[in-house]
């Protein structure tokens, strides 16, 4: 059976969601919703329909899944009229603005039934699978320190985006706690098994004052995140997102009482992979994704595609390992703790 998809969103939604789920043999995109850009998206991308609004896709197209790769502000709106319409739902992250939305996301998504997951592709790249291997074949026993760092030049002082930009509006889910820190969690988090048991950290605005075409203004987004996450049994993990720096750099590194993996590369998506043991180091062979040929597309876009085999598998009722709701409710109480979201002392 192939699902039919409508993607509300035009951004990402056009970049990587669109080809992806074009490319997949499950699905078949028959529309999507964009305020301002979805007729010019959808010819783009040869989508056979174009709507301004996720409800007018709703009552004009007949649909299987709905993916949500609009801005963060969006989300919970946008879940909840899918679920209510009985769709499968796919959620770009961060999940939610507070955890008070993610629990009713997680909420009605168990009322409805429909089959759910989160859009957090980075676990399926080739170095993240293979440290997660580690773990589960115990390679990586008396696992006590998961690190996890990504640093950026996204939100230097002297970042190119324009003031109207949501990207620079904590309000709507702007900054690093938005763009990058959500899979930095969900990853130690799925290293780690579990949810943290006691979260510590904070948010950090550098760069305050920005400066476009029309001249200076404020920002009230994080540019750096910093997490300190405590997993008991003596497992801690480390997340930084900093996009305020002159290199681009990404970490996962597992320490163990034995031996340390560390896959490193500038970018999430383009990692090597190295073992560090008392005596020596040595780098590891990757397993190539099964889509890396449509790299070229998207560098999401591989990963993407092996996130889409599991989230099809769930729609079907199989076991799957798609990022579930309730884990994107664990993500969003950590990013709640650390000074993100509307209600970030209910965390």
């Amino acid at each position: 059976m192939t699902y039919r998809v409508g993607i509300v969103g035009s951004g990402f939604g056009g970049v990587v969601h669109a080809p992806a789920f074009r490319l997949h043999p499950d699905f078949e995109v028959v529309a999507i919703a964009s305020p301002a850009n979805a007729e010019r998206v959808a010819k783009e991308r040869d989508i056979p329909r174009a709507f301004a609004s996720l409800e007018a896709m709703l009552a004009g197209v007949e649909l299987d899944v709905v993916s949500v790769a609009s801005p963060p502000f969006d989300h919970h709106s946008s879940v909840l009229t899918a679920l209510a319409a009985g769709k499968h739902v796919l959620c770009e992250k961060p999940f939610a603005l507070s955890v008070a939305q993610a629990q009713a996301m997680v909420d009605a998504a168990k009322h409805a039934g429909p089959a759910c997951a989160i859009a957090h592709e980075f676990r399926y790249t080739s170095a993240a699978l293979a440290l997660k291997e580690m773990i589960d074949n115990g390679h990586a026993d008396r696992l006590r320190e998961i690190e996890i760092t990504r640093f950026g030049n996204e939100l230097r002082s002297d970042s190119g985006r324009p003031r109207s930009s949501w990207w620079y509006s904590r309000a709507k889910g702007g900054g690093v706690n938005n763009s990058i820190m959500p899979h930095l969690i969900d990853l130690a988090n799925w290293y780690a098994g579990q949810a943290p048991e006691y979260v510590s950290g904070l948010s950090r605005t550098a760069n305050p004052t920005r400066t476009d075409e029309q001249g200076t203004f404020l920002s009230d987004v994080a540019d750096g995140a910093f997490a300190v996450l405590d997993y008991g049994d003596g497992v801690v993990a480390r997340v930084t997102a900093d996009s305020t720096l002159s290199l681009n750099q990404a970490t996962i590194a597992l320490h163990t009482e034995r031996r340390t993996a560390v896959a490193s590369g500038e970018f999430l998506l383009d990692m090597r992979l190295y073992l560090v043991e008392p005596d020596e180091q040595s780098e590891l062979e990757l397993a190539p994704s099964p889509y890396a040929k449509y790299a070229s597309i998207a560098l999401n876009v591989p990963p993407f595609l092996s996130l889409l085999d599991d989230f099809a598998e769930r729609i079907r009722g199989g076991t799957s390992g798609a990022p579930t709701f309730e884990e994107g409710l664990q993500t969003q109480r950590v990013l709640a703790a650390i000074g993100y979201g509307q209600d970030a002392n209910d965390a």
